[in-house]
Formats: structure tokens, C-alpha cells, sequence
């Protein structure tokens, strides 16, 4: 039994992967175009949550070549949201960071997300359902940190 029901929980998490995005596409995302691409945010989010990362680490996060990432950084850098630097434990190497624009863009962004996810589920999801929501997504997060720590 609890090898359907956790097969049942992975189909559901990708649904809501997949449904999540296309609202986010449909609603969020057009004000934010102007601004910045999907890609872009998540190049930001991953600097917010890593700190300075290199352009192959980047590249192997998001799961992209090495010159996409190039590319984005570029992008990013001419928008002032980004600053690449040496890295303090190898000299040849750099490393991007997240600029105070940057933190502000990612800021807007998340705001622009929560107030439309907030919106969508007003009324559909009980105090009680969010709260064990989050109390599962900490402990899967905690886990995925564990692991990715053991590596």
C-alpha cells in the first residue's frame, strides 16, 4: 500500500508542477516579461539559495549547457542583477552573485507569485490544510538537504 501511495504523491506533485506553471505562464508571468524570463528567476532563486556558484554549477542545476547558463548570466549582468567575481578558493575560477537589484527583482517577483497563488486558493485550502502542507514540504525539504549534504 505504501508503495501506490507514494507513487500516487509523485504523480500528484508533477500535476501540480505542471498546472502550477501553466498558471504561473498565464497569470504572473505576462506583467513580468518585460522584466525577466522564468530561466532568469531561477537563476536568481538558485543564487538566493546557494549563495556565489559557479557558471558549470549553475549549468548542472538547472539542468542546462554550460553556454545557456553564459548566456543568462550575461542577460542578467547587463541588467544589473547579477555580478561575477573570483572565487576565493580558486583564483582561476568565478563565481556568480546576486546584486542588492537582484535581490529586489527576485523580491518582486516572489510577491508577484504569492499574491497570485494566494488568490487562486483563497477559500479552497483550509488553515489546517496549509499548515500540514507546510509541516510536509519543511520535512521533504529537510530530507532533500540531508541528502544532497551526504554526496
Amino acid at each position: 500500500m505504501k508503495k501506490e501511495m507514494m507513487q500516487e504523491a509523485i504523480e500528484l506533485f508533477e500535476e501540480v508542477i505542471i498546472y502550477g506553471t501553466e498558471h504561473f505562464l498565464k497569470t504572473v508571468q505576462a506583467p513580468l516579461l518585460d522584466k525577466y524570463s522564468p530561466e532568469q528567476i531561477q537563476t536568481l532563486k538558485l543564487l538566493a539559495a546557494y549563495g556565489s556558484l559557479s557558471n558549470s554549477k549553475l549549468a548542472e542545476l538547472q539542468g542546462v549547457h554550460k553556454s545557456a547558463i553564459t548566456a543568462r548570466i550575461k542577460k542578467l549582468e547587463d541588467k544589473g542583477f547579477v555580478q561575477t567575481a573570483r572565487s576565493t578558493h580558486d583564483q582561476r575560477a568565478k563565481v556568480v552573485q546576486l546584486t542588492e537589484a537582484g535581490r529586489q527583482a527576485l523580491a518582486d517577483s516572489n510577491a508577484a507569485i504569492n499574491d497570485s497563488i494566494a488568490t487562486l486558493f483563497d477559500g479552497e485550502i483550509s488553515e489546517e490544510e496549509l499548515s500540514q502542507f507546510v509541516q510536509t514540504f519543511r520535512k521533504l525539504k529537510d530530507i532533500l538537504k540531508m541528502k544532497e549534504l551526504d554526496k
